[in-house]
């Protein structure tokens, strides 16, 4: 128990903190604990250090997609400076690569996506330390991976960064450390580590530190099918289906959260697979320390779509086959390039890779809609072949009828929250964009937030198309919804999208972000977002009377100040 001048002090700073500035001081603290045995976990002084000793000076170089490595990697140098060192932070893509041999303490902080990918921020970096004959010898350095479990190449841009800067020379002073979604405790217990590795004028000790007890797996739940509707009229060229799914218990996320989950492959590709292999699906197999029938195993737990270029070789060795280097679908791979026999199908299934989740922005309200959550999805349709086929989990969500069970977890998106409720808020979401925003809208409307909302919406046509038009109505009438702007781009002989009607708004939008407003961009990342934000720089220039490299310092600021944030895809 803290004596009662320490706890004074401690509920003072409680309750100035943001929401964020908790979450990183119960990381940190969770570990200062976790270092303990290590011997002095002290951080925040330097008393008993040699002056002479403490390395000061050193190098904090973030990879990031959605702004999470870069939030740690200024938090960590932020706290660094508080604590006397000299730290030099910079984002991967404007490192200036000829640097890196010159380097002697570097940490890294670097986000794995997609398939085992590093961030595009990132994509010179990675492909300089893969490609060049550097001699790294002076560097001494660690690497915080920040990832997802529920993906197979968990954390792997990070490993490969950590394996390459080793081959190359450069000296692991402390353990990669691989951190899940919920990243905070980890990557505050690597950081302590940092810390004492500098204090102590960089002694290996802190390498030989016990890592701290893995976090709980992702909260799995299961919900039921209520309803499933199809958003688009008739006439639509468009399917966007409405799901609303009713958990079994009570479900905590956010406004700006997704839902995540693993959707299944079809029966009758399974069936095919089966078939063609002479293989029994009832027979029992191990995948991934679960047991379970292939049947089972290829319904619901393995990638059997677009196999990875790895993976096809693997399967080329299993089945001792040249096969060129491609991407391809189990089924048509089984065609071309057949197994001898049920067993050795068997064998090909040991190489395969578990299903990667698939990410829905959440378009419901936790005080709007209770137990409910609601997801907009459009059913992703392209041809091969003159076939029409349509996207795995698109189309495995918007065919699911009602009654029907669904396992998910919910996916933070710390990057993508409401701000204070006096806050004013521009949301521009075309299409499925409208997603979080019916989330944004519903939840402000419920808790009674006195912040001003203007939407941008856009679509193809407005008979067919536009989403969610009876709520975004009532909105309007009822006051939440203090401006909307439409835009239907094929209503009219010239497309107009989302970006026309910013311009034709420019004056007053401006007022609002000058004023402190909140900008929020959800939906395509190319070429929508792109032409939003270029579209935000000119009229930051003309109605804000800014030069370009203005604008562009203008917006980087309120990326900074948490007043420009996208959900881009």
């Amino acid at each position: 128990m803290l004596a009662e001048h320490k706890l004074k002090v401690f509920r003072e700073l409680i309750t100035q903190s943001s929401r964020e500035e908790l979450i990183w001081m119960n990381g940190f603290l969770a570990g200062l604990v976790a270092a303990e045995s290590a011997g002095d976990t002290t951080v925040t002084g330097t008393a008993n250090i040699p002056a002479a000793s403490k390395i000061e000076k050193f190098t904090i170089l973030f990879g990031t997609e959605t702004g999470n490595s870069k939030k740690v990697a200024t938090e960590f140098a932020t706290q660094a400076k508080k604590n006397g060192f000299k730290p030099k932070l910079t984002g991967l893509d404007q490192y200036r690569l000829t640097d890196l041999e010159k380097e002697e303490y570097v940490f890294f902080v670097i986000s794995t996506q997609g398939d085992g990918e590093p961030p595009l921020t990132a994509k010179k970096f990675y492909d300089h330390i893969h490609n060049e004959a550097l001699k790294l010898d002076k560097m001494k350095y660690s690497v915080l991976a920040l990832g997802d479990t529920s993906y197979p190449m968990f954390c792997k841009a990070g490993e490969d960064v950590d394996n390459q800067l080793t081959r190359l020379g450069a000296k692991a002073v402390i353990p990669i450390q691989k951190c899940d979604t919920e990243y905070a405790t980890d990557a505050a217990a690597w950081f302590v580590q940092v810390m004492k590795l500098l204090n102590e004028g960089g002694s290996n000790s802190a390498a030989t530190q016990p890592s701290v007890k893995k976090a709980k797996g992702k909260k799995n739940y299961t919900g039921t099918i209520l309803t499933n509707i199809n958003l688009n009229d008739r006439g639509s060229s468009k399917q966007t289906h409405h799901v609303e799914i009713e958990a079994d218990e009570e479900v905590a996320y956010e406004p700006g959260d997704s839902l995540g989950l693993i959707p299944h492959n079809k029966k009758e590709t399974v069936e095919s697979i089966l078939s063609l292999t002479g293989t029994d699906g009832d027979t029992e197999i191990e995948f991934r320390n679960e047991r379970l029938s292939i049947r089972d195993a290829l319904t619901r737990k393995i990638n059997i779509i677009y196999l990875p270029e790895r993976v096809v070789k693997q399967y080329a060795k299993t089945v001792q086959q040249d096969i060129p280097d491609t991407r391809i679908d189990l089924l048509d791979l089984l065609r071309i390039y057949p197994v001898k026999d049920a067993a050795q199908f068997e064998q090909v299934v040991s190489v395969l890779e578990p299903m990667a989740p698939r990410l829905y922005s959440i378009s419901s309200s936790p005080e709007a809609h209770g137990n409910e959550i609601h997801l907009t999805v459009a059913r992703d349709s392209f041809s091969i072949n003159n076939e029409l086929k349509f996207g795995l989990c698109s189309d495995y969500l918007c065919m699911l009828e009602q009654g029907l069970t669904v396992d998910f977890y919910i996916h933070k998106n710390n990057q993508f929250k409401l701000p204070a409720a006096d806050k004013d808020v521009i949301m521009i979401g075309p299409g499925t964009g409208i997603a979080p925003f019916r989330s944004f809208i519903a939840e402000r409307d419920a808790v009674g937030a006195e912040g001003r909302n203007w939407l941008f919406f856009g679509d193809q046509k407005f008979t067919t198309d536009f989403l969610y038009q009876t709520e975004i109505q009532n909105w309007v009438e009822t006051g939440v919804l203090s401006r909307v702007n439409l835009a239907f781009s094929r209503d009219q002989q010239s497309k107009i999208y989302v970006q026309h009607r910013m311009l034709e708004n420019a004056d007053e939008l401006w007022q609002w972000i000058d004023s402190g407003a909140h900008l929020y961009i959800c939906g395509a990342r190319n070429p929508m977002s792109s032409d939003v934000e270029n579209t935000l720089l000119q009229i930051l220039e003309r109605q804000g009377g800014k030069s370009i490299t203005e604008a562009i310092e203008y917006l980087d600021k309120m990326k900074e100040e948490n007043r420009y944030l996208l959900d881009v895809y």
